[in-house]
């Protein structure tokens, strides 16, 4: 995946829940129009970040070669702005998974705070479709450590 949302899993339950974190860079181009005077993450982006965590979860109870694709946001929420630089916490949590479609409820928080929230549906498709390495580094550096706290 060429744009990376998640910097880090915290903690994983396989097709249940992910904890994950993300401190946007403040060098990212996108910040000298959103906007000069006044730095804020893109809700867009907020989102795409959310959906990247939610992904990682389902994909991560995925043995079949399939990835999760997003194809619907409901209900996006954003209560509070995002600077650079400012470490976010992400959750999501699986509400529902078929073989063809996901169901998951995702936020975002700083500090503790809500920063936005959303209900997020998901397809299936093959990863080698869609163009995608068969592990994803994100959740190869998570099993890695837990492996390695595990020895």
């Amino acid at each position: 995946m060429r744009y990376r949302f998640v910097d880090r899993i915290i903690s994983l339950e396989p097709g249940v829940s992910i904890r994950c974190q993300r401190t946007w860079p403040a060098d990212l181009e996108i910040f000298a129009d959103h906007f000069p005077e006044f730095p804020v993450v893109p809700g867009v982006l907020l989102t795409e970040m959310m959906g990247q965590a939610a992904g990682l979860c389902l994909s991560s109870q995925q043995d079949d070669g399939n990835s999760a694709m997003l194809i619907q946001i409901k209900n996006a929420t954003f209560r509070n702005w995002v600077a650079p630089g400012e470490l976010l916490d992400i959750e999501a949590e699986i509400i529902s998974s078929q073989p063809r479609l996901a169901r998951i409820k995702a936020r975002t928080e700083r500090d503790g705070a809500l920063i936005a929230s959303t209900e997020l549906l998901f397809s299936f498709e093959s990863k080698g479709k869609l163009g995608l390495p068969d592990n994803d580094p994100v959740l190869a550096a998570y099993w890695d450590r837990v492996n390695a706290r595990n020895d």
